[in-house]
């Protein structure tokens, strides 16, 4: 007989996610999220149900990637790209029959015009945006040869196959499949060079964005939803060493999802 699946939930403040946050509460017994395992402890968490929308189960994994905890996200948000159908029913036995798709952040590290520095994961993308009614001015390296010296836009993203169907794609780029091993360079609002569309890279590539001129026209950097402003230059990297596991219903399985998100 297989031991009792220590379930840990975590919910989203708003009113949909708390009232099913206390409909669980009443029909499981819950385990407390921050309790880690120490020798023989009990009641440590064996997955972290994520009640919300995608904006949340993107902070829940920010937080709790460290923990190498499944994730299983119910969606009580409003997309819910990366979750699965909400429903109290056969919780365990859901995830038990679940399937896995683990994903790796890119991990950002950039410097701002003071000489601070900053390293900072995304499970989605890395985006630079301008601070200031002028376009930046932005030279783009890849694997250590130049490829853009200069161009003037918006901003530009670097994005995971997972994070291709958020802003990469509103941007103009192609969605990317889970298993290609590829992620995606894009560009926002080019002015120069006017027809480039971004690139599609190979997921162990490096990439460098140097701002041209950071104090004339002002860039940001974000990660997932962390910001750093005025920033002179950013590195990106795919961080191998951190996985993060996602589990979905066999009918609601990632892969699927990305493939119907290029059919609509």
């Amino acid at each position: 007989m297989s031991k009792p699946l220590q379930i840990a939930v975590v919910a989203d403040d708003t009113k949909i996610a708390q009232t099913a946050y206390q409909e669980i509460n009443k029909r499981y017994t819950i385990v407390d999220v921050a309790k880690k395992r120490r020798g023989d402890a009990v009641a440590a968490a064996d997955v972290i149900v994520v009640l919300g929308g995608d904006g949340f189960m993107l902070q829940a994994m920010h937080q709790y990637m460290a923990r190498n905890i499944p994730f299983y996200g119910m969606n009580c948000g409003t997309v819910g790209f990366l979750m699965n159908n909400y429903s109290p029913a056969r919780l365990a036995e859901r995830i038990r029959n679940a399937r896995s798709h683990i994903l790796h952040p890119l991990c950002m590290y950039t410097r701002n015009i003071h000489g601070k520095d900053y390293e900072l994961l995304a499970i989605n993308e890395v985006s630079l945006f301008r601070q200031s009614r002028q376009a930046a001015k932005i030279r783009i390296t890849v694997d250590h040869v130049v490829r853009v010296p200069e161009m003037t836009a918006d901003g530009v993203l670097v994005a995971t196959p997972a994070g291709s169907t958020a802003y990469n794609s509103s941007a103009g780029a192609p969605i990317i499949p889970l298993d290609s091993n590829i992620i995606a360079l894009t560009p926002l609002s080019p002015f120069r060079p006017r027809h480039w569309k971004g690139a599609l890279l190979n997921h162990k590539s490096s990439v460098t964005f140097e701002v041209l001129d950071p104090k004339k026209r002002p860039v940001s950097a974000v990660a997932d939803f962390t910001e750093v402003r005025d920033v002179v230059s950013v590195a990106i990297h795919e961080q191998q060493k951190t996985s993060i596991k996602l589990l979905f219903d066999p009918e609601h399985n990632l892969e699927e999802r990305i493939i119907k998100e290029q059919f609509m």
